[in-house]
Order: structure tokens, then C-alpha cells, then sequence
């Protein structure tokens, strides 16, 4: 079995990081794992395991063909069976399944609010979808859109997972005062709720002046981030630091005390388990699969709530016992139900049950 992770980008975000984590646990499990970025690469080129062999098209297009005839080329020279496409790259997969209809296509879906996508992008996926051999959906609701929705006659549910092959150990340095560092792993877009962290934030700093807030993530959406910061200025929010993008998150997760998503809309968030993974206390909102994640060893909120965020990050900075209870307790949780190992069967037993299909 040879199997291709098919993204758009390696610049760091949930969906890259579970391509870049598929292609290199796989690499143990299959006879070879392969990872092609079809438009841009980024920082996490850089952790992706040397057993696995590479390929970036630099396609300038949603139809670039001399792009796709090197893709199928790839594809032929290293008799690669499988296609694993990863969010928007089904549709430059669609036209590899076109050309090689003999490839396995599979879809994974990571958008959390897929039903909310513009209607055109909606009609190219339904149309798409009749190619799929087997669609991935992150969470239930997203199960049911694709079951209700596409072509594709398998759809199951894979929960995301964290992985632990390439922990660094490196010690960062968080600005702050340790046991009042919170965290924020998401990249500043309108749906991960900034706005309303900071504002929850300007709360805490009112009880807990000594309190930091640290948002990596990228900075790439200018308005964004240029309204966050007038944000801060103009309500004189201090205490919080922007990393920007960062390869090695680990190293800084390592340092905080809680790790925070404000988002008013999930899939499955992988930011959630690598606080878990780096023994984090978690705060979150009641969106994707969060409470489902999170379950009693954290504090979910509601979305949109400024009142009940800053009180449930109060709790835990005001109350050590628990949030290191809690921080232990959700750890164990994920390395136990979020590892590799615990969707590997599931994962590989699609790839098979697929290939079998005349």
C-alpha cells in the first residue's frame, strides 16, 4: 500500500498538521508514504519525517495542467494507490482521479463550518464528490452534511489526533510570570473569536494583573490583525504577545498554564490536544468537537460569552489545585483516546476496505 497526503499548504494550521502527522506515521505502516503540497509550502515542511518522500507543484491555479501531468506522473512513477486529499485540494484530485481512474480517492474533511461555505464552492464539491471512493469527516456534524450532501457512498467519522514522534524539548522563554501564562494556539482569523479573548482577557488583568496572554497562530488576514491590535490600543488591553507562526509549539505550550480556543466555530481542533499533549489546563468554547474532546478535564463555555471565558480562566488562575488536577487529567485523556495508535486500525482498514472495491 502507497499513500499520498494531498495538501494545499504547509504553512501551520489543523488541516497541514494532520497531513504532515499522517504522512509520517504511515510511513512505519505502509509499504511508503508520500506528501505532495500542490500551491505553497511553509513551516512545517521542516517536521516532516525524512522516510517520506516529497513533492511541492508550485501550481499557480485552480486548473494549472502542466502541474497536474507531473502530479500523475509522480503518482505512476511511484505507484502510489491511494490519494489521500486533504480540505480544498479534493478538487485538484478530483482531476488526478479523472485521468487515473483507477486511484483511490479519499477526502478528508476538516472544516468545521462546511455548511456555511459560499454556494459555488458547495456545487464543486457535490460534483467532485461522485469521484470520492470514501469521505473523512473530523467530526458528527460534518458526518451527516457529507452523508446528506455528497456523492461519496462511505462517509465515516476519524477523530484527529496528536502526534508524539517529534516532541521538542527545547526550553522557550514566554514573557509573564509562570502559573499566569495563558495560551492561544489558532491563527488570527475572524472565526477563531480574538476579539473576544482579549476582551474576556481585559477581565482577568482586572483580578490577576500579573496574567499574560501569548496568541501564536499566523498573521496573515491584515484586517484581522490590524483591527485586534486597534483593539488593544484603543481599550488599553495590555499583557498580550503575539508569536506569530511558530514551528515548534511544543516548546512554548510547555511554558503556559492554559490553553484557550475562542472559536465560534470547530471541526476538531488539533490545538485542543497539543494542550493536552503539553499538559495544559484548557478553556474553550462549546463548538465542533470540543466538549467532546474536552469532557469533564477542562472548562468549556459557551460561544460568544465574555462573562463566562474570563470567569472560567479566573478559576483556574485563582485556583493552582485544579488546574493542575485538571491539566494532569486532561493529558492523560488525550495520549490515551488522541494518539496515533488510536485511529490507526480505523484509518487503515478504510484504506484496504476501499482498494478492494472493484
Amino acid at each position: 500500500m502507497k499513500v499520498l497526503q494531498l495538501i494545499d499548504s504547509l504553512e501551520p494550521g489543523g488541516a497541514e498538521r494532520m497531513a504532515v502527522s499522517l504522512a509520517n506515521e504511515l510511513s512505519a505502516c505502509v509499504e511508503k508514504s508520500f506528501l505532495c503540497a500542490t500551491r505553497k509550502e511553509g513551516l512545517l515542511l521542516k517536521t516532516l519525517d525524512p522516510e517520506v518522500k516529497y513533492l511541492y507543484l508550485k501550481k499557480k491555479g485552480s486548473i494549472d495542467i502542466p502541474t497536474l501531468l507531473r502530479l500523475k506522473r509522480f503518482v505512476k512513477s511511484n505507484e502510489i494507490t491511494i490519494v489521500h486529499a486533504h480540505s480544498s485540494s479534493f478538487f485538484y484530485a478530483t482531476l488526478l482521479k479523472k485521468m487515473m481512474p483507477k486511484l483511490t480517492l479519499i477526502w478528508h474533511d476538516h472544516n468545521g463550518n462546511r455548511a456555511q461555505t459560499p454556494s459555488k464552492q458547495k456545487v464543486i464539491l457535490k460534483k467532485s464528490s461522485r469521484y470520492f471512493d470514501a469521505v473523512i469527516a473530523v467530526n458528527e456534524d460534518l458526518k451527516r452534511w457529507s452523508e446528506t450532501h455528497l456523492k461519496s457512498k462511505s462517509v465515516i467519522y476519524l477523530k484527529n489526533f496528536v502526534s508524539t514522534l517529534k516532541i521538542s524539548e527545547d526550553i522557550s522563554q514566554l514573557q509573564g510570570e509562570g502559573g499566569k501564562r495563558i495560551i492561544c494556539l489558532a491563527n488570527l482569523r475572524i472565526e477563531k473569536n480574538h476579539i473576544l479573548l482579549v476582551n474576556a482577557f481585559k477581565i482577568v488583568r482586572q483580578k490577576v494583573p500579573n496574567a499574560t496572554l501569548h496568541l501564536i497562530g499566523g498573521l496573515d488576514d491584515s484586517a484581522v490583525v490590524l483591527s485586534l491590535k486597534r483593539h488593544l490600543e484603543e481599550n488599553e488591553i495590555e499583557g498580550v504577545y503575539f508569536l506569530g507562526k511558530q514551528l515548534e509549539v511544543t516548546s512554548l505550550l510547555r511554558e503556559a498554564n492554559i490553553g484557550v480556543l475562542s472559536s465560534v466555530f470547530e471541526g476538531l481542533p488539533v490545538s485542543l490536544l497539543e494542550y493536552g499533549m503539553c499538559n495544559l489546563a484548557v478553556v474553550c468554547t462549546d463548538v465542533g468537537e470540543c466538549k467532546k474532546v474536552v469532557k469533564d478535564n477542562g472548562i468549556i463555555v459557551p460561544s460568544n460569552n465574555v462573562v463566562k471565558l474570563s470567569e472560567a480562566l479566573l478559576f483556574y488562575l485563582c485556583n493552582t489545585k485544579y488546574l493542575v488536577e485538571d491539566a494532569s487529567a486532561f493529558n492523560a485523556h488525550i495520549m490515551n483516546e488522541y494518539s496515533f495508535n488510536s485511529i490507526k486500525l480505523q484509518l487503515l482498514s478504510l484504506y484496504k476496505d476501499q482498494q478492494k472495491k472493484p
